[in-house]
């Protein structure tokens, strides 16, 4: 008798602000399952967000993903939209492309990896979910695209370079869009579609 090759589903969300990336906390938070949806059971997320942080989040009940995605050979890359305080210089940017010191858990220093990093000029037409009412103030918004994820890198990369984070949001993983997809909204991806889009491989055990 075939062994039975078990059913998963796929999903991206647009996790809001505020809420934590799982679905049980012994705190008084926003889960979730507080999204109007009705998630299969064993469905958990992958490459979490923070509380404060929001965009696109990747929801399965697949558990090779995680370790396809994250933990392969192959790098995948994770650009974020990232609202920071005053204006940040052409000079800044090139240090934040090439590498700076951050400090990682246990007290060490690190270097993070090359990464992309720009000025977006045109945010409200590009991205008009990040409309934002501190742009009333020197700002800038940067996109960032890393293929690695230290505890906090993002906020802790701005911040090295004399700039706080207001605002990070995951506009994408990989070839997976954020899009239009509004703060809670949830949009299910096949499984050929979604394997595609991230670039690993559908039959991976």
């Amino acid at each position: 008798m075939s062994e039975e090759i078990p059913i998963h589903r796929y999903f991206i969300i647009h996790k809001p602000v505020d809420m934590v990336s799982q679905f049980i906390s012994p705190d008084m938070v926003n889960l979730l399952g507080d999204l109007n949806f009705d998630f299969p059971e064993g469905t958990h997320a992958i490459g979490r967000l923070d509380n404060e942080s929001e965009g696109l989040l990747i929801l399965t009940t697949d558990k090779r993903v995680t370790r396809l995605l994250f933990q392969g050979e192959k790098k995948h890359n994770r650009t974020y939209l990232v609202l920071v305080k005053n204006v940040v210089s052409e000079e800044t940017v090139k240090q934040l492309a090439t590498g700076i010191s951050i400090r990682v858990k246990g007290g060490e220093n690190y270097i993070s990896s090359p990464c992309k990093a720009s000025i977006v000029t045109d945010v409200s037409s590009l991205y008009p979910y990040a409309s934002d009412t501190r742009e009333a103030y020197p700002h800038t918004w940067l996109l960032l695209t890393l293929t690695e994820g230290k505890f906090h890198q993002v906020r802790k990369m701005v911040l090295a370079v004399r700039h706080r984070c207001l605002r990070l949001i995951r506009v994408s993983i990989e070839n997976i869009l954020l899009g239009d997809l509004k703060p809670g909204e949830v949009k299910e991806l096949e499984e050929d579609v979604f394997f595609r889009l991230l670039d690993i491989d559908q039959n991976s055990k």
